[in-house]
């Protein structure tokens, strides 16, 4: 029996992952025998080349072998195209067809795409796996078959039975032995041997000199997840050997190339929904009206404080975080009230009845009119102004926005931007 990699030459597979050579060895170890097998894997990943290495490494290598892509048939045809049809079977039927499991009798039928067969063609198709017959469209006369059947799917065959769009017996049928292909995201170590081998095929085809990728592309190659596996790296490397003038490419040039990576977008933090400037300044918004509620409840409760007769210093130094939150970051003085809590204090004082008298305070602090989401809004761009003394960029890093919806809301709502950045 000939080795891994001399079966790699032969079928022109590349790769040296340890997955991809289990798969091989499998395949080569199943041609032998005339067990049902399954291939499974993502599209592109190149699950087409397994039947014809077990194909061609068993008794049956002389024999048909016949590639049907179920996907691609009709769902109205595809009886006749397996099974073949009596002619007047149908409208159309004009002469005696025979259909892919008579004409590579003594063969082998790859079945692709297996997972997209219509719920009736999969009963005759179990049929001819357990007692191999069959019977054509239109005929009563059952025919006997010696074929060796293997399919391929990318559809995950588990769900499919439980949604009831497979048999399950035909499941077991088909994957007495199953052999899985990684996808390409599992193979980094190929994908810079893939590209180098597209690249000089399309090269000799259209008469230029290879592409080449300079250390930071092929990071970027490596790095790209590529959802299309191994068909999709090879349009690539034949829309770049086409299209670019530059022999030698770098990252930039290859990202163009790959979709999601061309242009580098904003990251949403952690936490926030939605996609796009809009979305993402909403949530911050929500978020900033959240904190400035919770602030103002501390607020009411810094307030009642005062109000139950307690010294400012005291109420002071209990809640000197809060009042550096509320009224800034700047650190107050030993002894020393901010302006704001003094003014609080003094218009309670003056308000407040002698404390014999039992009032619900609570019930005697008048809360503000809400104001609506707009002046909200405008209330934080001027004060994140402020602070940044008008530095766009700064009072846009504050807010959780690009300095470009900054300058809109700015504009928007004709308000004082002071000095720019």
């Amino acid at each position: 029996m000939e080795s891994i990699q001399a079966i790699k030459q032969r079928f022109g597979i590349i790769g040296m992952n340890p997955l991809l050579d289990r798969a091989l060895e499998k395949a080569v170890r199943v041609a032998t025998t005339d067990i049902s097998v399954l291939v499974t894997g993502e599209s592109g990943v190149g699950k087409e080349n397994i039947p014809k290495i077990i194909h061609q490494y068993s008794h049956r290598k002389h024999a048909k072998y016949i590639a049907v892509n179920c996907g691609a048939i009709p769902e109205g045809t595809i009886d006749s195209e397996l099974f073949g049809h009596e002619k007047g079977a149908f409208t159309g039927a004009t002469n005696t067809r025979s259909g892919y499991f008579e004409v590579a009798d003594g063969g082998t039928v790859f079945l692709d795409e297996v997972g997209e067969l219509p719920l009736a063609t999969q009963v005759r198709l179990l049929r001819v796996l357990e007692t191999g017959e069959f019977l054509k469209v239109g005929s009563s006369k059952t025919q006997k078959t010696n074929v060796r059947i293997v399919a391929a799917t990318n559809v995950k065959m588990r769900d499919a039975i439980q949604k009831g769009k497979f048999r399950e017996d035909l499941y077991y049928r088909l994957s007495t032995v199953e052999i899985n292909l990684p996808p390409l995201r599992d193979r980094k170590e190929d994908i810079p041997l893939l590209f180098r081998k597209f690249a000089s095929d399309f090269a000799q085809k259209y008469h230029m000199p290879t592409v080449r990728l300079k250390e930071d592309a092929q990071l970027t190659l490596a790095q790209y997840n590529w959802n299309g596996n191994i068909r999709q790296l090879r349009n690539v490397a034949e829309q770049i050997s086409v299209l670019e003038k530059e022999r030698e490419l770098n990252s930039q040039i290859l990202r163009s190339y790959l979709p999601d990576m061309g242009a580098q977008l904003p990251a949403i933090r952690s936490g926030e929904k939605g996609s796009g400037d809009f979305a993402s300044e909403r949530e911050i918004l929500y978020k900033v009206l959240f904190d400035m509620k919770n602030d103002l409840n501390d607020l009411k409760k810094l307030t009642l404080e005062l109000m139950k007769q307690e010294t400012s210093e005291d109420v002071q130094e209990k809640n000197q975080g809060l009042i550096n939150k509320i009224y800034g970051k700047e650190p107050v003085e030993e002894n020393q009230q901010p302006l704001q809590a003094l003014q609080v204090e003094n218009q309670f004082q003056e308000a407040v009845p002698e404390p014999e008298d039992s009032y619900d305070y609570a019930e005697t602090i008048t809360e503000e009119e809400p104001l609506s989401l707009l002046q909200k809004e405008i209330e934080m761009i001027k004060r994140a102004l402020e602070r940044s003394q008008g530095k766009r960029k700064l009072a846009a890093e504050e807010l959780g926005i690009s300095e470009r919806t900054l300058y809109r809301k700015i504009k928007q709502y004709d308000l004082n931007e002071g000095s720019e950045d």
